[in-house]
């Protein structure tokens, strides 16, 4: 099994794990989820800015955390989780549900073009992952409250 093969079910058995903690507050489960699509941005970021050598299966498993992170996040914002837990989450994601639901939608079909498209150079991966970025700019621009 290839590196990526390996990294990617260690990254959906962690998520998995998460999502299915029946004790965890969905508080802390987004959150964890969070540090995760912020630790696989990292290096993308860092690529795109040529901080870092181009690397398509490092950028392709950190692609794959931002799906998994989309295809899970909706559901982790449940009617009684606006608060605790040091929640960064806005009280708009309550007031506007129909919106948030929209940028989560943008966000996981940025993604998904993003990993069909399976840039191999770094010009490839600006135009392919500035889009999911511009996305998740998006959303905590709208409802993410600051610290």
């Amino acid at each position: 099994m290839s590196g990526a093969k390996i990294s990617a079910l260690l990254i959906s058995l962690v998520l998995a794990s998460l999502a299915i903690a029946d004790d965890d507050a969905p508080q802390q489960v987004r959150q964890e989820l969070m540090k995760e699509v912020r630790e696989a941005a990292k290096p993308v970021g860092n690529m795109l800015r040529e901080n870092e050598a181009f690397n398509a299966e490092t950028l392709m498993n950190s692609l794959m955390v931002f799906a998994k992170a989309a295809d899970q996040y909706g559901d982790l914002f449940p009617e009684g989780s606006e608060s605790g837990f040091e929640t960064e989450a806005a009280p708009a994601i309550w007031e506007d549900r129909a919106g948030f639901d929209m940028a989560l939608s943008e966000f996981a079909d940025a993604t998904k073009l993003a990993i069909e498209s399976s840039p191999m150079t770094l010009e490839e991966a600006r135009a392919t992952v500035s889009p999911v970025f511009r996305t998740c700019k998006g959303c905590h621009d709208n409802y993410r409250v600051e610290e």
